[in-house]
């Protein structure tokens, strides 16, 4: 008989706890997604830096907390997000669990299947991505899973919602299995000795047993707690004790014999069919990674994306709602009504004068930025709906070895083409400090986001493909450069580079059409009263006669060492307010017809090289720190500016763009 599960015991908030546990990349926060609706609490886990999504989850009459742990492949925990997993499992009860597993990948899985189960919690194995499994001539026996596991299965293929109503009805009555294995007999001598000293919580003595014998220090913490010192020592003891027995270390032992049992588990429950015929997302995908066909497919993203965002985006819609909308109809009718209203000149300024709120501030960022965003966001969600940025880590591991990294290392980089102070907080995925400093590094100087980006490309769709052909070669280059110096410099190692490659799928309307919306909303709640924060700094700077003092004390920067009109100033200035807005002035500047395409290109150069914007700073302050914060921008500074100037008298001693 299957016991279960009492729902009395996991009250909490009012609210029964269901949690959501999966390795990465396997659709979790999707079905999460689907159980939820769209909105979600996102908040730290308590201590750390780590981020768990909590959301309300309706079954008919009833009402849950589901809680969406962070991806893992282990409950020993190797990362902080490994150990944030088990501390929830642990901490907080759950009346049920939820495993979402990769059907296509069920060995990978399954090890975690046998972990919770060992946990003695109640639980629901959903098996996502079903579709992709059977392309690969993958197929469960689902009821013999079901049999041997002794819990409920179901089938999931969370893009299209399939399995879904069926995953809630099961999460009314889970079941806590009753399959059992068993480790050598040394092994489970002394779990049975271990588990008696071991406090009763929300998971078993014998899987905190198991942690304790494979060497997990961070149970130790919570064992402190909740029992005796002379309990503790015992178990140390009975450790090292069980340690001398064996020639390899204790958890490669104990993950051995549990791999073995899943080994068990997948001949009896999985068929494997040849498929000799290969799909077009499997050849795309082997496409994707290949080490030379894969940069070749990567420069065509990048010009397929130059053209969408730099001609269409920056071209065609910016003409349109600059030119046509703001130009012809709101800035004249603005200007009407602003006079009428109001008779003071000073305030009448304020909105529609050269620094005002509605021709500057308003104009540049729904006129010039939205459009260019719009487009670049639209793209980057089709770059990640299809798959292909895991796929890009992979192909790019070899060269991010060179400069201490490994291709996990893409993700946070290629995020930041978003937003880097978001990309700045997902450094957390990488497992070593020298990892995160080094990336977090690279973001700050070299990754420009989505806004600033778009009105790079839209400056460059105005020029020679040459000139874009610079600037991002140039950029690359330094990024690798300072990357392979920081490698050298900053101690430590990096990590095995370990990536689950997902399947090049065909990208759903409904997914970039959410993404995109959500990523707009964001934009202009966060960018628009930055913008007007800024236009005010001019607006009174100019007022005060400050503005021409700045240009003229950056004069000998700007005009002398970068070559550059003195107006660009301003650029720099309002780039550490937010870097678009700076990309922004040079747009203005080019659409005057004050920069020509070498000032272009130096220009660009410094401005995605400059010091970050001011929420990227301060989230470089809460990850590692003031005084590395304060390092980075000592460095990246000068170093922007120095630079520009190399590259000013280098494209006029080799006359590219004259």
């Amino acid at each position: 008989m299957h016991k279960h599960h009492s729902k009395d015991r996991a009250k909490a908030d009012g609210l029964e706890k269901i949690c959501l546990v999966g390795n990465p990349n396997v659709g979790k926060s999707a079905i999460f997604g689907l159980l939820t609706g769209r909105y979600a609490n996102v908040s730290n886990y308590p201590g750390t830096t780590v981020e768990v999504m909590r959301g309300t989850l309706a079954i008919e009459k009833n009402k849950f907390t589901i809680v969406d742990t962070p991806g893992v492949n282990n409950l020993i925990p190797m990362s902080e997000d490994e150990k944030v997993t088990r501390d929830i499992l642990l901490n907080e009860k759950a009346s049920a669990v939820i495993q979402v597993a990769d059907t296509k990948n069920l060995k990978r899985s399954l090890s975690l299947t046998l972990q919770l189960i060992e946990m003695g919690l109640p639980l629901v194995l959903a098996l996502n991505m079903k579709d992709e499994a059977a392309s690969r001539g993958i197929d469960i026996k689902e009821k013999e899973l079901k049999k041997i596991l002794g819990i409920d299965t179901v089938s999931t293929i969370a893009v299209q919602r399939k399995g879904i109503t069926t995953l809630k009805k099961l999460l009314m009555h889970p079941k806590i299995s009753n399959f059992r294995f068993s480790y050598d007999h040394h092994i489970e001598a002394h779990i049975s000795k271990i588990e008696p000293l071991i406090p009763e919580t929300n998971i078993s003595r014998r899987s905190i047993a198991l942690m304790l014998l494979s060497g997990d220090e961070t149970i130790k913490d919570w064992l402190i707690g909740h029992t005796s010192e002379e309990d503790i020592r015992l178990i140390e003891t009975l450790r090292n004790d069980l340690s001398g027995k064996y020639s390899m270390p204790l958890n490669y032992v104990i993950n051995q014999q549990r791999l073995k049992a899943t080994n068990d588990i997948i001949q009896k429950a999985l068929i494997r069919t040849e498929t000799h015929k290969k799909s077009v997302s499997t050849l795309l995908g082997e496409l994707t990674t290949h080490p030379l066909l894969g940069f070749i497919f990567l420069a065509l993203v990048l010009y397929v994306m130059y053209l969408f965002v730099g001609n269409f985006g920056a071209g065609v819609l910016v003409d349109f709602i600059e030119e046509d909308i703001f130009g012809n109809y709101l800035n004249p009718w603005a200007e009407k009504i602003i006079t009428a209203v109001i008779p003071i000149k000073f305030f009448q300024e304020l909105f529609i004068g050269p620094y005002g709120i509605i021709t500057m501030a308003l104009t540049y960022a729904i006129a010039i930025i939205l459009p260019i965003t719009t487009t670049f966001f639209i793209a980057f969600a089709i770059l990640e709906d299809s798959g292909y940025l895991p796929r890009l880590a992979a192909m790019l591991n070899r060269i991010f070895t060179a400069i201490g990294l490994n291709g996990k290392a893409v993700l946070p980089l290629i995020l930041g083409l978003g937003c880097d102070t978001m990309a700045t907080m997902t450094t957390r995925i990488l497992d070593t400090k020298k990892e995160r400093i080094i990336v977090t590094l690279l973001l700050a100087l070299g990754v420009p986001c989505s806004a600033q980006i778009g009105v790079i490309l839209g400056m460059f769709g105005k020029q020679p493909m040459s000139a874009f052909i610079t600037w991002l070669s140039v950029v690359t280059g330094i990024i690798i450069f300072v990357g392979f110096l920081a490698a050298k410099v900053i101690p430590g190692d990096r990590a095995d580079f370990i990536l689950e490659l997902p399947p090049i799928r065909l990208p759903k309307f409904s997914n970039i059409a959410v993404k995109t919306l959500g990523r707009i909303e964001w934009y202009l709640k966060e960018a628009v009263p930055l913008f007007i924060l800024g236009t005010l700094i001019l607006f009174v700077s100019d007022k005060l006669k400050i503005l021409p003092l700045v240009e003229k004390a950056m004069s000998p920067v700007v005009v002398n060492l970068l070559g550059l009109p003195s107006k660009a100033a301003e650029s720099f200035i309002m780039g550490f307010l937010r870097r678009d807005y700076g990309a922004a002035g040079l747009f203005a500047l080019q659409q005057q017809g004050l920069l020509n395409t070498e000032q272009v290109v130096v220009s660009l150069v410094t401005v995605t090289l400059f010091i970050p914007c001011i929420a990227n700073f301060f989230m470089i302050v809460k990850e590692q720190g003031l005084k590395t914060a304060l390092y980075m921008a000592a460095f990246i500074f000068p170093f922007a500016f120095l630079f520009g100037g190399v590259l000013h008298r280098a494209l006029m001693w080799l006359k590219l763009f004259s």
